[in-house]
């Protein structure tokens, strides 16, 4: 079974950046579509980011566009969330999650609005990013 480990996560000044990874281990990530996701206290679980199995498509929720980059290795079967000019409203625990598209055939990365936590079956326990002076 898919089983999936984030790491990364830190203290960082408000216009510094993190990267964060995803690992996957057994199985590879060759079929599955990653989503990224967020959690600050209080609030509900965010999408942030999503990438299809190929690596060449991505999606964002405007709040990270053109800050937030999404990137793939399936040989290494690593998933990176690179992270720039990080705000204090960033901070958060940040999950990565994987779907089958082939499984959940209504997956749609692509969507105006970025599939929810209920579209993925794997997750990773979490890690904290802080934002903060």
């Amino acid at each position: 079974q898919l089983q999936l480990v984030e790491s990364g996560g830190g203290l960082v000044q408000p216009g510094g950046s993190l990267r964060l990874s995803c690992a996957a281990s057994g199985e590879t990530l060759d079929h599955y579509a990653i989503g990224w996701f967020r959690q600050a206290p209080g609030n509900e679980r965010e999408a942030v980011s999503c990438i299809i199995s190929s690596g060449h498509y991505a999606n964002y929720v405007d709040s990270v566009k053109g800050r937030f980059t999404i990137s793939r290795d399936n040989a290494k079967s690593t998933v990176w969330l690179q992270m720039n000019a990080l705000k204090p409203e960033d901070t958060a625990v940040y999950y990565c999650a994987a779907v089958d598209p082939d499984v959940t055939s209504s997956y749609r990365c692509s969507a105006a609005v970025l599939p929810g936590a209920g579209r993925y079956a794997f997750w990773g326990q979490g890690t904290q990013v802080t934002v903060s002076s």
